[in-house]
């Protein structure tokens, strides 16, 4: 039976979830200016939703199992993941980096037969979530909502496109992870356990998410086609600004390689980060300002659902353990658009007895599902904070989002579903 912390908890997570689900209407209250307009704005924040629900938590369970059991959970929880995601999100924004992605998919939208309005869209929503396989997710998301916020969403029309894409890009990043053990959240905490390596990776889940992501991509160009090659979107009005030489360039390309190599050691990757703000501010004439708030916000939004997600174990397990793998997949895939699918995988992997096929469906129920929602998956965060001053009233609509990743999971869910021997 679970304890009185457990129960509030889990009330607290609930909770979280339907404040996630109400950011719009608190945004809306913000720009009132009204007399409480600031407590609107924190509470509008998707960012801060779990940190300021975990924060209620950490009070409330100092008052009901004293201050120490309460510091004491604290210190066994593992936040290596949030300060990973902080770190990466602010060397993968700079300037430089973004360069040299920008020239990558120039290059590779020329070699497309297509025209260059359609073909550069396309590369952005399929080949950078894929290379969220070899510099990891967060990375991914970071450089490809940048990439959208620029070309495609700073122009206040076209909220219906805006949502489309934002459905697809969340999906593709969530499953352009899994060709290799070491990129995807979900995967990560499982590989090891599971003894899965990078090539069963690539021959169990890669094929399938690339198809996923090209027929997810290649659709969302076909039906936004005519918006594309209108202008109505895209050609953000240059800025004068300093060339990037190539030799600064390497050096971020460096630091951001050495950041994904430390992914575990946070000493290793926050060293690399403070040596890179530096360097950034001793050649600053080649950055735009670096998105520390943003990367601060994001980490406390991560670190807020690993406190809060933490004790939902003693119902969560059960229920995990108790399904057959399809059944397991669907309800993976459902449980991810609230909770955190690496979170979900972590407590599958605490099941004894598990097939290999029970296992396979546990993870690709948990990729697939990463899209729905802010909290599915860890990297979204990040896109929430890149692109909601986009949308109307600064904010994205949970429930919108939901619906336009729909249809990007069903493909991704066809899929992951298809046979294979296990």
């Amino acid at each position: 039976m679970p304890g009185l912390v457990e129960l509030i908890a889990t009330a607290l997570f609930a909770i979280a979830i339907v404040h996630t689900f109400s950011v719009p209407v608190f945004a809306r209250l913000a720009n009132r200016n009204g007399p409480h307009s600031g407590l609107w704005h924190l509470l509008s924040e998707v960012e801060a939703v779990f940190g300021v629900w975990a924060f209620v938590l950490i009070i409330i369970f100092g008052l009901v199992a004293g201050t120490h059991e309460a510091v004491t959970y604290l210190d066994t929880r593992n936040f290596t993941e949030p300060a990973f995601v902080f770190a990466i999100m602010v060397v993968a924004a700079s300037r430089p980096i973004l360069d040299l992605v920008g020239m990558m998919v120039r290059a590779l939208s020329r070699a497309l037969p297509l025209r260059n309005e359609l073909s550069t869209f396309f590369v952005t929503m399929s080949i950078v979530p894929l290379a969220g396989s070899f510099i990891t997710e967060p990375a991914a998301m970071t450089l490809a909502a940048l990439l959208l916020r620029d070309a495609y969403f700073h122009k206040p029309e076209q909220v219906g496109f805006k949502y489309l894409t934002l459905g697809v890009l969340f999906v593709n990043i969530s499953i352009g992870g899994v060709l290799t053990a070491y990129a995807a959240p979900p995967v990560l905490m499982v590989a090891q356990t599971f003894g899965w390596d990078s090539a069963y990776m690539a021959t169990h889940f890669g094929w399938r998410a690339v198809a996923a992501v090209f027929i997810n991509a290649a659709v969302l160009t076909l039906i936004c086609r005519k918006y594309l090659l209108s202008g109505d979107i895209g050609g953000a009005p240059e800025t004068r600004r300093a060339a990037t030489p190539f030799s600064v360039i390497a050096i971020h390309l460096a630091v951001l390689v050495g950041i994904v190599l430390g992914a575990h050691h946070p000493v290793v990757f926050l060293g690399l980060l403070m040596m890179f703000i530096g360097y950034a501010h001793a050649y600053s004439r080649y950055q735009d300002r670096l998105m520390i708030k943003e990367g601060l916000m994001v980490g406390f939004f991560l670190a807020g659902l690993v406190v809060l997600g933490g004790l939902q174990q003693w119902w969560l397990q059960d229920l995990l353990g108790g399904l057959s793998p399809t059944v397991l997949f669907w309800g993976a895939t459902a449980l991810t658009a609230v909770t955190d699918n690496a979170a979900l995988t972590y407590l599958g992997s605490l099941v004894e007895g598990t097939s290999d096929l029970w296992r396979y469906m546990l993870v690709a129920g948990a990729v697939t599902g990463g899209g729905l929602t802010v909290i599915a998956n860890a990297p979204n965060p990040a896109g929430f904070a890149i692109l909601k001053g986009c949308f109307p009233d600064g904010a994205i609509s949970p429930l919108k989002l939901l619906m336009s990743a729909a249809v990007p999971t069903l493909v991704a869910a066809f899929m992951f579903l298809l046979p294979n021997s296990f």
